[in-house]
């Protein structure tokens, strides 16, 4: 990798990455899309429910990770967190609750407690998505 490259990578270090954003929540999913934006994502909504997420799911193409809201409209994201793990797909949960809010099987998905620092967050999806394509 050249080293202009490399640094290009380091400023927007999601360039050329698709990432769903799942949040019911239209300012934060505006400030998710702006920050996701700014490191070079491509975003693939945002969706505000499970059903429409799960359709983003069998018709967006490629994802390479997505930043999920645990509650949206009173029904639980898991259906949605499981369809992306059982793809291999990164993602992080946010959440206006704690982390016992949390199904077991996901205590190992980092977890932004609102309200989040969402270019922190970014930067950490960004972390779990690192060079997986390239």
């Amino acid at each position: 990798m050249s080293s202009s490259h490399a640094s290009s990578r380091q400023r927007a270090p999601l360039t050329g990455r698709r990432i769903l954003v799942v949040e019911d929540e239209y300012f934060l999913a505006d400030d998710i899309g702006h920050a996701l934006r700014k490191l070079g994502a491509e975003v693939a909504g945002p969706v505000g429910d499970i059903e429409d997420a799960m359709a983003m799911l069998q018709g967006a193409g490629v994802l390479d990770g997505a930043v999920l809201d645990v509650n949206i409209r009173t029904e639980l994201i898991f259906p949605v967190a499981r369809e992306l793990r059982a793809r291999g797909v990164p993602f992080v949960f946010t959440t206006g609750y704690d982390r016992f809010s949390i199904a077991p099987e996901f205590h190992d998905v980092p977890l932004w407690e609102k309200p989040i620092d969402v270019a922190a967050m970014a930067r950490t999806l960004a972390g779990l998505i690192g060079d997986r394509r390239a």
